[in-house]
């Protein structure tokens, strides 16, 4: 398989061959930030099946994505907002404990 997508015969991958065919996206935004040793990568997107965000995950080499189509994305914001502030509870209640110093801290 060549880097245009083609197999070596020049001819494009059929669905039966298990590989997904080509379809040419346009670029429309991207944002990329870094979190401890992850990098993500968010990239609105386009083709002619409409508009979406893949959303990547670099560390160490490896890379995972998630694809969202723009249809769902007012929902996957709502849902991640509340995870996050899920977590800042947590953090927050983890702080207030008694003891939730670091370790070898001088107690109070």
């Amino acid at each position: 398989m060549t880097d245009s997508g083609r197999s070596s015969s020049g001819q494009r991958p059929s669905p039966a061959s298990g590989q997904k065919p080509y379809v040419e996206e346009k670029t429309l935004q991207k944002v990329r930030f870094q979190i401890e040793r992850k990098t993500f990568t968010f990239t609105l997107k386009e083709n002619a099946r409409g508009r979406f965000v893949r959303i990547t995950e670099e560390v160490s080499g490896q890379r995972d994505t998630i694809i969202v189509p723009a249809s769902g994305l007012a929902e996957f914001r709502l849902m991640l907002g509340e995870l996050a502030a899920a977590a800042g509870e947590s953090a927050a209640a983890t702080d207030a404990a008694p003891g939730a110093g670091p370790p070898n801290a001088p107690a109070a």
